[in-house]
Order: structure tokens, then sequence, then C-alpha cells
């Protein structure tokens, strides 16, 4: 075997490091990218028996509040999110209502869904709990802040 022969060809350092940089840039951009540029992730996800969006209640109501949803629209021991009012509603009992920020509190991310009795975060996994907005699962160490709700009958309305 001649020396040209056993010679390997290898990329150079700057080369090696200029990709791994590339690719570590990358990655970050995706994880903590803005919510707007995730092609869907500000999207209402329902839970339970059901993939259509719930479609908010319309009207007022006597305290001025933004009508929200129908009880029934809120899945017992589930919930729902309304993007457009940065707020979660959930029922963690049948017939009890509650209301949380849906920007977690470890970095400000929409939540993105509502499962097995946690509120979920898809930036860096923090879940919070359906009954208390309290943390179950961080990087979050505080509770999603409660939202006053008022349940007139069939409706649920935020209060301003």
């Amino acid at each position: 075997m001649s020396a040209s022969q056993d010679h390997e060809v290898r990329p150079g350092r700057r080369a090696v490091v200029a990709a791994v940089g590339a690719v570590s840039v990358g990655v970050v951009l995706t994880a903590c990218g803005n919510q707007k540029d995730s092609g869907g992730s500000d999207a209402v996800e329902p839970t339970r028996g059901g993939s259509d969006a719930v479609e908010p209640a319309r009207g007022g109501s006597d305290d001025g509040g933004a009508a929200l949803a129908k009880t029934a629209d809120i899945p017992e021991g589930g919930g729902v999110i309304f993007a457009d009012q940065d707020v979660v509603v959930t029922q963690p009992k049948a017939g009890e209502f509650k209301a949380f920020s849906s920007k977690c509190t470890h970095q400000g991310c929409a939540v993105s869904s509502v499962s097995d009795g946690t509120i979920n975060c898809p930036c860096h996994g923090s879940k919070f709990d359906v009954a208390t907005g309290s943390v179950e699962a961080g990087p979050a160490t505080r509770p999603l802040p409660a939202r006053p709700i008022t349940v007139k009958g069939d409706s649920i309305t935020l209060v301003p």
C-alpha cells in the first residue's frame, strides 16, 4: 500500500466546530422559539372527547366580563385553553370551575394542553394542577395565577 492510499481525509477543526455550532443554534431556536412561529402551538386543544376547538360563547354578562364558554364545553377533570384571552378554564370536579393564566410562570410560554389532571406547558415541560394551578412538575416554581370567572346558569364569564 502506498503512502497516498492510507491517508485519511478528515474535515478541519474549524469545519467541525462550525457545523456543531450551527446545529446547536438550530436546536436552541426550535426549543425556545416564538409561539407564533411554531406552526400552530397557539391552537386551542380541547381535552377528552373532541378534536374541534371550542367556540367562545357570544354576548356579555351582567358584570361586564367576556363570556368564554358554556359549562358543557369544559370537560370534567380537564379544561380548555382560550388563547385570545390568555386563560385556561378547568373543571376539576363536576360543577366546579376554575380559571388560571395560560402563561407558564417559568418563561411565559403559552400552555398548550390540559390532560390527566394537569395544565401542560410545551416549552420546558412544566405541569400545573387543574384544581389549584400549583406546580406539579418543573422547571416552573410558581403556580399559575388564578383568573376571576363567574358561572351563571350554563355560561362561564371572565371577569375583567
